[in-house]
């Protein structure tokens, strides 16, 4: 089942395996497209996929690489089970995919991964990216990593442990004066100047392609079955409808039985162009300029926003925005309830999961995922204020008052 060539997702024409990503005859984005997968055995699938690497390469019969290789491992992440927050929503059975376990701790990890080994495949030597911060990691660490040039392109406000966490690896870092959406134009532009692989705008479909393995993980974890909901961030809208491609390609196979599961896509409400959409019934998004803590979700004009909309709608889904504060309150909340200590992104799907159970939306009956995509680490400044420490003298005395102290203020003395 190799890849055969690149598709347009909106009026099918087709194009070599090259680097490329937008259709000539009407601007449509390009996708990756398989052979066909009616003939295969499903239980061979399995076999091969369970006798893979533990890594995203255990998948490489949907992925369109030729030769699968990267230097840093990325996949195969945890699913951990989350009794205690199902609890404090009310929801009956959750779990949540922590993708922070990466080797840059985000998913972008598994992006890089595909994207990396298509472009040495097609002879590229310098890696590049336009990126919100996740991206930018995971680039300059897997270009270091096999040896390849990077120049990584970010807004010039991005998050300090971001931008720490990314310079440390030797690539060439550009801070650009505005948001995302400028940096990204940008990029495009120079994609047509050099001969360099750009993750995200020339190798964008077979870097999409990454985000499957998430998914793919999920139902394998979940022992061969697909979950009932998925909670997931947007920004692009590209892993939010990549998850449920995963999903489909699994039906069609055979790997898994059942439906495709009801998804619902969260954003913060200082850049929530696919929400804003969904809440007035629009199949397009109007473009925002962004303003929010959740830089990672800071697009203000999401390239796979139209595909979002219409997965959230055919599922039975929804679309829903968090405010700053209620980002802040699902970190915390993620954090005491399963010791995940997520970025904003997090946040913003723990708020979204919070907003949905409260609605009543979620089913007794569910089995819910919540997929969490980076590491509280690179967002520390959300956490600041959140807590206080006890002030003590260095003996016993000082620790028994200031504990009598606490208990009587929380009514328990």
């Amino acid at each position: 089942m190799p890849p055969e060539a690149l598709r347009c997702k909106e009026c099918k024409t087709e194009y070599p395996l090259e680097a490329r990503y937008v259709c000539e005859r009407c601007f449509g984005p390009l996708e990756v497209s398989y052979g066909d997968r009616s003939s295969a055995d499903p239980a061979e699938l399995r076999r091969r996929i369970q006798a893979g690497p533990y890594s995203l390469w255990r998948y490489a019969d949907f992925l369109p690489v030729e030769h699968p290789q990267s230097a840093l491992g990325a996949g195969w992440t945890p699913l951990v089970r989350a009794d205690r927050l199902a609890r404090e929503l009310g929801i009956g059975e959750l779990w949540i995919k922590n993708d922070a376990a990466n080797p840059t701790h985000s998913f972008k990890d598994r992006v890089v991964s595909v994207a990396l080994a298509r472009a040495q495949e097609l002879g590229f030597t310098t890696i590049a990216c336009a990126s919100t911060g996740n991206l930018a990691n995971a680039v300059a660490a897997h270009a270091s990593a096999a040896g390849l040039e990077s120049f990584v392109f970010i807004p010039d406000d991005l998050e300090e442990q971001k931008v720490l966490a990314t310079g440390i690896y030797g690539t060439n870092l550009v801070a650009v004066h505005g948001n995302y959406d400028d940096v990204n134009r940008l990029c495009t532009e120079l994609s047509g100047e050099h001969e360099w692989a750009f993750v995200n705008i020339n190798m964008r479909p077979y870097y999409a392609e990454g985000s499957k393995t998430l998914a793919f993980e999920i139902a394998e974890q979940l022992g061969f079955e697909l979950p009932d909901r998925v909670v997931a961030p947007i920004a692009s809208g590209s892993l939010y409808t990549k998850l449920a491609r995963a999903f489909e390609e699994w039906l069609e196979v055979g790997l898994v039985a059942g439906r495709l599961p009801v998804f619902n896509g969260a954003q913060a409400e200082g850049c929530s162009p696919v929400a804003q959409a969904y809440a007035e019934g629009r199949d397009f998004c109007r473009p925002v300029r962004p303003e929010t803590i959740a830089k990672s979700l800071a697009i203000g004009n999401p390239a796979d926003g139209p595909y979002a909309l219409d997965l959230a709608r055919r599922s039975g889904g929804a679309i829903d925005a968090v405010s700053d504060d209620e980002i802040r309150d699902g970190i915390r909340l993620l954090a005491q309830t399963t010791g995940i200590f997520t970025e904003t992104a997090g946040g913003v799907t723990t708020a979204v999961l919070r907003k949905l159970a409260q609605r009543g939306d979620i089913g007794a009956d569910e089995r819910v995922v919540a997929v969490i995509t980076g590491e509280g680490l690179k967002t520390l400044e959300c956490a600041r204020g959140t807590f206080e420490a006890w002030q003590i003298d260095a003996n016993a005395d000082a620790f028994e008052r200031a504990h009598e102290e606490r208990l009587a203020l929380a009514g328990r003395g």
